[in-house]
């Protein structure tokens, strides 16, 4: 039985941020989830797992474990999270055509809450980076990545669906901005709390708006110090996090990992503050949002505001759509061609050693030459005609013609032909 690419994940299409952030797999215990996955289904081979704001997907190739039995797993893996774990909230494929067609609108920004979003293709590479450190990249799934990359870029060189505009990062930095007003914006006391990918991408536009008052805070500080240095920005305490003493903070972005409703409470002192959430769970409590002096932005509200500014990539759909059609269709030619590469690797090993028997023994380099060529010869014969059945005396006739065809050739025809 062939192996077969499959996935199953949750998203903005079939869940809402909160139950997304119940099935949500933190970076620290990605690894060990992968290991424990792999050895509860040890046929599974090549498997990626993508988590991100808006999605938790896991691909996986396997013979004989299915995504039911993958899924009925994760939802008791995170039972603990939601009281009515519901199936439904998932989508699934044990198609391979069908996965690596999700997976490749998924990365081109089609299928993403935003449409076109720049940041998800790096959110890939990252969970595939992962997968080949842990030697769990599997033959399909590698194929898979090729395709991936290569409608990645395509869509960059041949489209104008991508917009860094499309960055929830951008966005809740845009958003500061929009709520003071460009020159008062600029000097307003910032708060990132946390410092994993999204705070790096938060980092990454600070440029375009000049923010010159940018704290950033962290379990682990020595992360904080090392963006704080590289980005010219500033460190808080993470005890005073947890003791959500905000003081004079004007604005406070929530973007730890596995830190839910971290921000929970404010100082009664009136202050107009602007909270933006990009946790997934969320790092602040919505609870906060009641109160007037508060303008409280979580990744669903980000997202919405994002949508409203995207004619451009609205018109791009067509192109990439076409892109994905394309290559997803030479993955299929790939794909429908395994069984006769793995035919004529086969004949091929069995070809070169009778081939070897055959030839006369002349100086070394010439003899291989020889025999890669009548093996080349071989095997493009019987490539031609692929559901022949070759009969054992058949096969041996045809290394004969092909072997009296090599003897009767002078050395310098030989080489030009081996490098045809």
């Amino acid at each position: 039985m062939e192996d077969v690419l499959r996935y199953i994940g949750i998203s903005h299409y079939t869940a809402s941020v909160k139950q997304r952030e119940a099935f949500h797999i933190a970076e620290d215990d990605k690894a060990g989830f992968i290991r424990r996955l792999k050895d509860r289904y040890p046929d599974i081979n090549g498997l990626l797992l993508l988590a991100t704001c808006n999605r938790t997907e896991l691909y996986f190739e396997s013979q004989y474990t299915t995504t039911k039995e993958v899924l009925d797993y994760f939802i008791t893996y995170s039972s603990g999270a939601i009281s009515e774990p519901c199936p439904s909230l998932f989508s699934k494929s044990d198609c391979t055509l069908d996965t690596v067609k999700h997976l490749v609108e998924v990365s081109t920004g089609l299928r993403s809450k935003v449409l076109g979003d720049a940041e998800i293709i790096y959110q890939i590479k990252k969970a595939y980076r992962s997968s080949r450190e842990m030697h769990a990249q599997g033959s399909l799934l590698e194929r898979a990545m090729q395709t991936v990359f290569k409608s990645h870029k395509r869509v960059r060189n041949e489209t104008q669906f991508r917009d860094g505009t499309t960055s929830a990062a951008y966005k809740a930095l845009k958003m500061i901005e929009t709520s003071y007003g460009k020159p008062e914006a600029v000097h307003k006391k910032i708060l990132i709390i946390g410092a994993g990918d999204i705070v790096k991408q938060l980092f990454k536009y600070k440029s375009k708006f000049g923010y010159d008052q940018i704290y950033v805070s962290n379990r682990t500080m020595t992360k904080a110090v090392y963006l704080a240095k590289k980005h010219g920005a500033f460190t808080y305490p993470w005890e005073s996090v947890l003791k959500n003493e905000f003081g004079d903070f004007d604005v406070i972005i929530g973007a730890a990992g596995n830190c839910h409703h971290l921000v929970n409470n404010l100082t009664d002192d009136k202050r107009t503050r602007l909270l933006i959430d990009l946790g997934l769970p969320s790092t602040i409590h919505p609870r906060l949002a009641a109160r007037p002096e508060v303008s409280l932005y979580d990744l669903d509200t980000i997202s919405s505001e994002l949508e409203n500014n995207r004619e451009m990539r609205l018109r791009a759909i067509a192109e990439v759509q076409g892109i994905t059609r394309e290559e997803v269709a030479a993955f299929r030619t790939w794909f429908a061609e395994r069984p006769l590469r793995k035919l004529l690797a086969d004949y091929k090993i069995l070809v070169r050693n009778q081939v070897e028997d055959l030839l006369p023994d002349r100086n070394r380099a010439l003899s291989q030459c020889m025999v890669d060529l009548v093996t080349a010869r071989v095997v493009r014969s019987i490539a031609k005609a692929p559901d022949q059945d070759y009969s054992k005396e058949q096969l041996n006739r045809l290394i004969e013609v092909e072997t009296h065809f090599a003897r009767e050739l002078d050395e310098d025809t030989i080489h030009k032909l081996t490098q045809s």
